[in-house]
């Protein structure tokens, strides 16, 4: 389905009761697809194998993340 950002805005439920019907929603701004909406259901794993969510686990000289962030920004507090 494609919708106009005008549509949005004064559709937002029936266009969201689409995407979470299964159907993708494209949000177009001046003619050009602007935003795909998708239902969760539908997204695949990528957040949990983001390598930004587990950066820390491997790092063996940093035993508590929290700590070394406070000794990081320590100095920076007004």
């Amino acid at each position: 389905m494609q919708a106009t950002s005008k549509d949005l805005r004064f559709h937002t439920k029936e266009i969201l009761d689409t995407a979470q019907r299964g159907e993708e929603v494209i949000i177009t701004y001046h003619g050009k697809p602007y935003v795909k909406i998708t239902p969760i259901s539908k997204l695949t794993t990528e957040n949990k194998e983001n390598s930004f969510c587990g950066m820390w686990k491997d790092k063996a000289d940093i035993n508590n993340v929290d700590d070394y962030i406070r000794k990081l920004r320590k100095g920076r507090q007004f």
